[in-house]
């Protein structure tokens, strides 16, 4: 597990640029749109290995004193119960999550914005109604009368002056939100447009991750953005605007360039000067392409990310997720980097154990195959029995490997084992025998009381972190959520090991 990246360096270049942000221009206030994943960002911790996936919000308790945040959420998303896929939550509930989180790094909480709100939206009503019985302000923003051409329109009391006032104090307003999409932009450039109507001197920034614009355009980093946005449908491209005004070639994706002129435009009429910005590359403030301490190691965890969205893709687009489009785009973007699934270390050995088992014997026809790779490189294989699932089998001889234990040794007691599944047959009704892995964790953790070898493998769980597994069939819900909290970045193949549609 090479590091390739200095979570140190980036914390302190990127909180002293968007102080410089704030204090240049004279400017009383700076609204700051923030994209991406604020809190436990993933993606970039996968793609730029030494990244702290809190980093940013850690970056902001650096400037909690002068700081608030708003958070965005479009009402559409809540309406059609829109998931984060990396948690699996909706956006309503990750609002809250967010909530949570800013408030354990002692930041300010604004308010939330319900964006495009629409009357009649019972599930909208009932989420600001939620929010305001716990003391949460709630603001309602209605689609921009005239967006995006008639910027007359726009900047007038049908446009951005039918939106109320968000009351801010802070020098730096932080608008986030659970995804893209959510009008974190149209919610500054109405704070812009009210601000302007009291006389305040107030100005407007973007910090975007990805791409990372002083990165080549194919850089593996940067198409691993594009990977990850496939179903967004996001192209990064050269930004022209940058490269007419200044001479430099610098990298954005196609959203941003195609809204600057527009953006540029509304910015201007808003306070009537000429806009300060003259590229998207201008509005940015992100300075994580400083903070890369190794390229190689940041391109090959980035080509691995690649991989990893391609077969995220393919059990997507097998549960009905996503569109053949989706998958397409995942796919060019596979074969533009000259890649294949089987790239990914631990995708070969778990199909190869498979298929050896099912020559072996016809009872091992439908068997399921997991792979796990240590930090030091091992791949260590598990397979689904009567007992427990491919997922439970390959953490507990995992364990084993890692303190030199003998793969015949029983950890769990097949008396323990036998009783929680009589427990799930006869008491609750259980349609699948096979223990889950939460059940086989919690199993280990009571033998761990009375067996000391349990105890110190119970220890090692925690080593697990980082790594990546992947299994032949499709994971069920509960075991993706238990690895995925365990730390493990799993894949799995796109097929589903039985014919059942409600207990596949």
């Amino acid at each position: 597990m090479k590091t390739g990246f200095s979570a140190e360096k980036y914390i302190e270049e990127q909180s002293k640029y968007i102080l410089e942000r704030i204090n240049s221009g004279g400017g009383e206030r700076l609204y700051l749109e923030f994209g991406g994943k604020l809190v436990q960002d993933k993606h970039a911790m996968r793609v730029l290995p030494g990244f702290d996936e809190n980093a940013k919000i850690k970056l902001l308790e650096k400037m909690k004193d002068q700081a608030e945040i708003i958070i965005c959420v479009y009402s559409g998303d809540i309406t059609t119960n829109k998931t984060r896929a990396d948690f699996g939550i909706t956006y309503d509930l990750e609002v809250l999550r967010l909530i949570d989180m800013f408030r354990k790094y002692n930041l300010e909480i604004n308010s939330v914005v319900v964006t495009r709100y629409e009357k009649n939206s019972p599930a909208v009503d009932k989420f600001i109604n939620k929010l305001e019985q716990r003391g949460i302000k709630t603001y309602k923003h209605f689609y921009t009368k005239g967006y995006p051409t008639d910027v007359e329109t726009i900047v007038s009391e049908e446009g951005y002056g039918a939106n109320p006032y968000i009351q801010v104090t802070k020098p730096l307003v932080v608008v986030t939100a659970p995804g893209g999409g959510s009008g974190k932009l149209a919610t500054c450039l109405s704070q812009l447009y009210h601000e302007n109507l009291r006389g305040n001197k107030v100005r407007y920034a973007k910090f975007e991750t990805f791409p990372i614009w002083n990165l080549p355009l194919k850089h593996p980093v940067n198409v691993a953005y594009e990977a990850a946005t496939a179903d967004l449908k996001d192209v990064n491209m050269i930004d022209s605007f940058h490269l007419e005004a200044y001479g430099v070639k610098a990298v954005n994706y196609n959203r941003d360039l195609e809204v600057f002129p527009v953006v540029k435009r509304i910015i201007e009429k808003i306070t009537g000067a000429e806009a300060e910005y003259k590229s998207p590359t201008d509005m940015g403030v992100n300075r994580v392409g400083f903070a890369i301490t190794d390229d190689e190691v940041c391109r090959e965890a980035a080509l691995q990310e690649i991989i990893r969205r391609y077969i995220i893709a393919e059990c997507d687009f097998k549960k009905g997720r996503i569109g053949s489009d989706v998958l397409e785009r995942a796919k060019l973007l596979m074969d533009e980097m000259d890649l294949k699934v089987t790239d990914r270390p631990v995708v070969l050995p778990a199909r190869q154990y498979a298929e050896t088992k099912r020559q072996e014997n016809d009872r091992y026809a439908n068997v399921v195959v997991a792979a796990l790779e240590l930090p030091d490189g091992r791949i260590i294989t598990g397979r689904s029995s009567r007992r427990m699932v491919a997922a439970a089998a390959v953490i507990l001889n995992a364990v084993k490997e890692l303190t030199g234990m003998s793969d015949e040794l029983h950890l769990i007691s097949p008396s323990i084992l036998e009783s929680i599944q009589n427990l799930k047959v006869d008491v609750l009704q259980a349609e699948k025998t096979s223990l889950n892995c939460e059940e086989v964790l919690t199993a280990l953790t009571m033998s761990a009381a009375t067996n000391p070898a349990a105890e110190v493998a119970l220890s090692k769980l925690t080593c697990l972190r980082g790594c990546c597994a992947h299994c032949t069939a499709i994971l069920s819900d509960k075991d993706e959520k238990t690895l995925k909290a365990m730390g493990i970045d799993v894949t799995s193949d796109p097929e589903y090991i039985t014919n059942n549609l409600y207990y596949s």
